[in-house]
């Protein structure tokens, strides 16, 4: 994949809402440049300008996060796969029902072009009967997994995606689970807040860290 056209400004010249700039496009290579340099897009508003953000505090998982006895028991109510439903999961977190939604049109075309391309991936949750009611998906880069959004429809599905994620990057060896934003959601997994600059530093390590391919394509589901 050829380079990306467009020249960033440093993360850390974000204004006070976490704005790096507007503008550019959301081609594959400038989307993985952005998140190689600690910078993410978002529309300002549904299917308006694209605002690129480096958010201070940044928020991330820990690989060994926390897991409650109620999750440990939700947990063995559902099964699991990856890379299975990636448009089902990314239209359920587009659903324009939910509160605060963004990911718009040209948001979803890009993350899907990112899938085929083997970059973006989704982890999706199944009940009893199969049925899709949970997920997540995110973008992999070297050993910095950025997860983008999540959706349930039932009781700790989201959850448990997310405990599944992260035990799969922690047996491949990604140890940079990026989550953007704090919210009370992710704060009960055990998310914490980073500086910035913390961020950019364990974020260098983990784009450019030499490591084999990590088979999110390889049957591991």
């Amino acid at each position: 994949m050829t380079g990306s056209s467009w020249v960033f400004p440093p993360a850390d010249s974000a204004d006070e809402h976490g704005i790096v700039g507007i503008g550019a496009d959301l081609d594959p290579e400038t989307i993985l440049a952005a998140y190689s340099q600690g910078i993410f897009p978002m529309p300002l508003e549904p299917d308006g300008p694209i605002a690129w953000w480096s958010p201070d505090p940044r928020a991330i998982l820990p690989i060994d996060m926390y897991m409650s006895r109620s999750l440990v028991k939700s947990m063995r109510r559902f099964t699991f796969t990856i890379n299975t439903a990636f448009i089902e999961v990314i239209d359920s977190c587009a659903n324009p029902d939910r509160p605060h939604g963004w990911i718009d049109s040209q948001i979803r075309s890009a993350y899907i072009r990112l899938h085929k391309l083997g970059w973006a991936h989704s982890v999706e949750t199944r009940n009893a009967d199969g049925e899709l009611v949970g997920g997540v998906y995110g973008l992999s880069i070297g050993h910095l997994f950025a997860g983008e959004s999540m959706f349930h429809t039932e009781t700790d599905a989201s959850k448990a995606a997310l405990v599944y994620l992260t035990n799969r990057l922690r047996e491949l060896g990604i140890d940079l689970f990026d989550v953007q934003w704090m919210t009370p959601h992710l704060s009960s997994l055990g998310a914490i807040d980073l500086s910035r600059s913390e961020y950019l530093r364990r974020l260098d390590k983990a784009v450019n860290t030499d490591r084999s391919p990590f088979g999110w394509n390889y049957g591991l589901s």
